[in-house]
């Protein structure tokens, strides 16, 4: 497993340059850019913006190992839903140009409130990520379903959508919530969603989220991706990252390694 980050909080203000020299200086190996950031890293992109953001990654040991959008599927609207799956298959087209293995999407929210059942929002989320999933396929792009959002974030709902969507090329991204413990353990949130995990999010390694117990698993199911940062801002990044990287290698010790 490989520590890396995501540019949502900590390295929001970042040019890409800048993401590429901080986790060279303090050991990141990944970086998932999120959209929305200073590093511009966007759809509107030209051709030869997208080549030279692939050169400058191409060029130093930091695997550009995401984009995250912010692209979701329970707009009750059909003509926004629409929207967000062409705005999907936009956002894997430029992960295709610029060499990256997957994008990140999520659910959001249900809309019991407003009379639509629970099943038909999730039924709904499934069938719209497998038209992107099949898209993604033809690009070479993974689709990574981040387990989020209010409700949606239950691994029984995720399970849902992924069963709905029923397409190999969707995955999750498994994002480290409070919702993940059940009696004190992550065995049954693993059985659901465990086998198809391709990124991982951690975030306060100092909180009492059973962490060693994750890497663990992780580890038992040969999982080889990235453990991606999502942490807020610091006024000192780089101290902070070289803290941070630390607790993650204690944390992620095999347990003969770490007695």
């Amino acid at each position: 497993m490989r520590l890396g980050l995501v540019t949502y909080n900590l390295a929001r203000a970042w040019p890409v340059e800048t993401i590429i020299a901080h986790c060279l200086e303090t050991g990141f190996a990944g970086v998932e850019l999120r959209t929305g950031h200073a590093h511009g890293v966007e759809v509107d992109l030209s051709a030869a913006q997208r080549h030279e953001v692939r050169r400058r990654f191409a060029d130093s040991p930091v695997v550009l190992a995401g984009l995250g959008s912010a692209y979701e599927y329970d707009a009750v609207d059909p003509a926004e839903l629409a929207r967000q799956v062409r705005g999907t298959c936009d956002y894997i087209e430029l992960a295709r140009d610029l060499g990256v293995a997957g994008i990140k999407v999520r659910p959001n929210r249900l809309h019991e409130d407003q009379g639509i059942p629970r099943s038909r929002t999730l039924a709904q989320i499934g069938q719209a990520l497998r038209q992107c999933a099949r898209f993604g396929q033809d690009h070479g792009v993974e689709v990574r379903l981040e387990v989020h959002g209010h409700q949606t974030c239950e691994p029984a709902h995720i399970r849902t959508i992924l069963d709905e969507a029923g397409h190999d090329n969707l995955k999750v991204c498994w994002n480290s919530n409070a919702q993940d413990v059940v009696d004190g353990s992550l065995a049954s949130s693993f059985a659901l969603l465990g086998a198809h995990i391709s990124l991982v999010h951690i975030n306060e390694l100092w909180s009492d989220y059973p962490w060693r117990e994750l890497f663990r698993r992780l580890r038992a199911r040969g999982y080889g991706g990235f453990c991606l940062a999502e942490v807020p801002e610091s006024q000192e990044p780089v101290r902070f990252m070289r803290y941070y990287r630390a607790l993650f290698e204690a944390l992620a010790a095999r347990e003969e390694e770490a007695r």
